[in-house]
């Protein structure tokens, strides 16, 4: 018995890919890296890809804990676009966005410079503040 359940093993290991490979080779025409991605996402709006640049520097996972990043001058400040938790979290979830994702946060900042401009992000302004259009 134990040999069959190793050769079966052995055959699922070495099928053919199924369709959630063929899935997953597709995605990888979406854009390769973070920056590329939210240039893209905020096309319509490129001052927020600048904010986010120079917010986070593009990033929004800590390379080293694995975590979303926090601000190193207000820690409520959170990931790539340095949404502040404090004054945001309940808006945000209101609308159903958990900034802590990245898809969340890029979703939220949207919202906010629908809402606000580019005023939430004042005090990075000296880096992007030649781009801004609102």
């Amino acid at each position: 018995m134990p040999i069959s359940i190793i050769i079966f093993l052995a055959s699922v290991a070495m099928s053919t890919p199924t369709a959630l490979s063929t899935t997953t080779q597709l995605e990888h025409k979406s854009p390769q890296t973070l920056n590329q991605y939210v240039n893209e996402y905020f096309q319509e709006t490129p001052v927020l890809a600048d904010i986010a640049w120079c917010e986070s520097r593009m990033r929004h996972i800590d390379a080293s804990t694995g975590k979303v990043i926090r601000g190193t001058v207000d820690s409520d400040d959170t990931g790539i676009m340095q949404i502040n938790t404090r004054y945001h979290g309940a808006e945000a979830e209101k609308l159903g966005l958990d900034i802590k994702t990245l898809s969340g946060n890029l979703e939220y900042a949207k919202y906010l410079y629908d809402k606000e401009g580019t005023k939430p992000w004042k005090s990075s302004k000296a880096c992007w503040g030649h781009l801004a259009s609102k």
